[in-house]
């Protein structure tokens, strides 16, 4: 019988399999920083982005994804949701601020376009064959609409404006110069409002178009798929904040 090697108490000897290298860690002494902060006696203004709206859009899309080699069984779909395209046009103002160039929106639309990423696995129809990946972008486009309930902030939008200003002729006053003109323009720079990705929430079901028995294969797969996706639609504004004065 061969030599068995022991433990002290007795028992067989713990061995890890398939080592890799590590280097166990030394904690390090910390301590609480003060931070510097300029004194003030004022309220400064800074500019920061402010969230005008977070809502939850339904989009519903039905998508054909060709499978080669054909399928036999899907195994996982993982998605994920891109934004590509999240634009905000005002169609409705409320009160004008800021010396009267500057006027609140209270009723946009907001045009969204994207894509769902899906990374599908799945089984083919041999007995022993590998796991295949296929990777589909499946593209969508809509616009919902936000009123004065929507928002948390009125998003503001500055009107440019121009004028032009015509002289009489001074040797016959009952017409116009046609050579000569006085312009003015004043242009307002917005920012623009943009949005964020808080959430996506998928529901879907996945089939083939045409029943298949066991052991027989399908080279497309029908999605229908609804996903609830969660915006939060920000614009970069100037805001006063209370300062605290200290050294």
């Amino acid at each position: 019988m061969s030599e068995q090697n022991f433990t002290s108490n007795g028992e067989y000897p713990i061995i890890a399999p398939c080592p890799v290298d590590a280097v166990t860690l030394t904690p390090l002494d910390d301590e609480e920083a003060r931070p510097c902060l300029v004194p003030s006696n004022l309220n400064p203004i800074i500019k920061i982005p402010v969230v005008l709206a977070e809502n939850t859009l339904q989009i519903v899309v039905e998508a054909n994804i060709p499978l080669n080699p054909p399928a036999s069984e899907i195994k996982r779909v993982f998605k994920d949701a891109f934004i590509t395209q999240c634009k905000l046009v005002p169609v409705r103002f409320g009160k004008e601020t800021c010396h009267g160039s500057v006027r609140t929106v209270t009723k946009a639309k907001l045009f969204v376009e994207g894509f769902i990423r899906k990374d599908i696995e799945y089984a083919t129809s041999n007995c022993n064959g590998v796991i295949r990946d296929r990777i589909a972008t499946v593209p969508f486009s809509g616009f919902t609409e936000l009123t004065a309930d929507d928002f948390f902030v009125y998003p503001i939008i500055g009107s440019s404006s121009e004028s032009r200003s015509r002289y009489i002729n001074p040797k016959n006053g009952h017409t116009p110069r046609l050579d000569k003109f006085f312009f003015e323009n004043n242009v307002y720079y917005n920012e623009q409002p943009y949005c964020e990705l808080v959430n996506a929430e998928f529901f879907e079901l996945d089939f083939s178009p045409c029943p298949t028995g066991v052991g027989e294969s399908f080279s497309t797969l029908r999605e229908k798929i609804v996903v609830d996706l969660t915006l939060k639609v920000l614009q970069v504004r100037q805001v006063r904040v209370n300062a605290l004065g200290g050294g």
